[in-house]
């Protein structure tokens, strides 16, 4: 005997019924957004950065490089002021300082009042790789931003430092580091 043409399958009844009880999200919510985005930007930027690298011969990786710009804007700051700006582990700070100290692109010097503390330099010989990485650096931003207007380009970068402030004015009254 054949079912009546107005019957419903039971898996269908079972998809509804377990649709019903499950708070499922919108399709439009499933779907990426700014930090879906921002994340995806930032790793095909960082892979791009480390093609280039390996291409035009930079001997340092990029986490190295990102230390040693870090020095280069805060030159005499401590090993641990130099950890917080670039929100890594002071352990792994002293991995990348001691490849860039035996690349004799770094030196660690005491701090004049405690001797506890090791402040950072660059060395003269860093300085032409941070003109390396910077261009490098440009050459990246350049393909990132092809077919952007200047006015949209500093848009964005208005846009995502105002993000960054809101972030960080939440991160400063949780008690947070910054």
């Amino acid at each position: 005997m054949a079912p009546p043409s107005d019957a419903v399958p039971v898996a269908a009844l079972r998809r509804t019924a377990i649709d019903l009880v499950i708070d499922r999200p919108p399709p439009a919510a499933l779907q990426p957004n700014i930090g879906a985005l921002l994340t995806d930007v930032h790793r095909r930027m960082r892979r791009r950065f480390e093609r280039r690298a390996r291409q035009t011969g930079l001997p340092i990786t990029r986490q190295q490089a990102r230390v040693l710009l870090c020095i280069a804007r805060n030159e005499g700051d401590s090993q641990a002021s130099v950890a917080t700006m670039l929100d890594i582990e002071p352990i792994a700070l002293v991995r990348a300082l001691d490849r860039l100290h035996e690349e004799r692109l770094v030196e660690r010097r005491p701090h004049p009042t405690d001797r506890r503390v090791w402040t950072l330099w660059m060395t003269p010989l860093a300085w032409p790789v941070v003109n390396h990485i910077l261009a490098i650096n440009e050459e990246v931003r350049a393909d990132a931003c092809a077919g952007l207007t200047p006015s949209a380009r500093t848009a964005l970068l208005g846009t995502l430092n105002h993000m960054k402030a809101n972030l960080a004015i939440e991160e400063e009254s949780a008690g947070e580091a910054v």
